[in-house]
């Protein structure tokens, strides 16, 4: 059976030793929008804060939530982190990284306006 893709833009086609296939690229860590991505060189994951996302977060229009990819385990993100994101009117979704770079493509083929910021396995 072919699946045919329903959403646009950039999509993790695949999970290598090197990091995120995407496209012609492999990166490690990974942010994503609906229109590009990007390699991405994140802080401590104790340390993410909003600035760190700026890229991603400050698209327009504004995404409906962000899709955290928190590494090998799922690791909830700071309190004060959660709570920047909910004063700018977004919400988070943390999971591990493996099903976050799935979970984009299957929002993405639903027309889901989001941003992921994916961190290494």
């Amino acid at each position: 059976m072919d699946r045919v893709r329903q959403g646009d833009g950039p999509l993790v086609s695949g999970i290598t030793t090197g990091g995120f296939r995407v496209d012609d690229g492999i990166y490690p860590a990974l942010l994503l929008t609906p229109k590009r991505a990007e390699g991405w060189e994140p802080p401590a994951f104790e340390a993410l804060d909003v600035a760190a996302l700026a890229a991603i977060l400050d698209i327009q229009p504004a995404p409906e939530f962000l899709l955290l990819g928190t590494g090998a385990t799922l690791r909830q993100p700071s309190r004060a982190f959660v709570r920047a994101l909910d004063a700018r009117g977004l919400g988070i979704e943390a999971m591990d990284s493996r099903a976050a770079a799935r979970a984009w493509g299957v929002l993405r083929d639903e027309g889901r306006w989001i941003a992921a910021a994916i961190y290494p396995l």
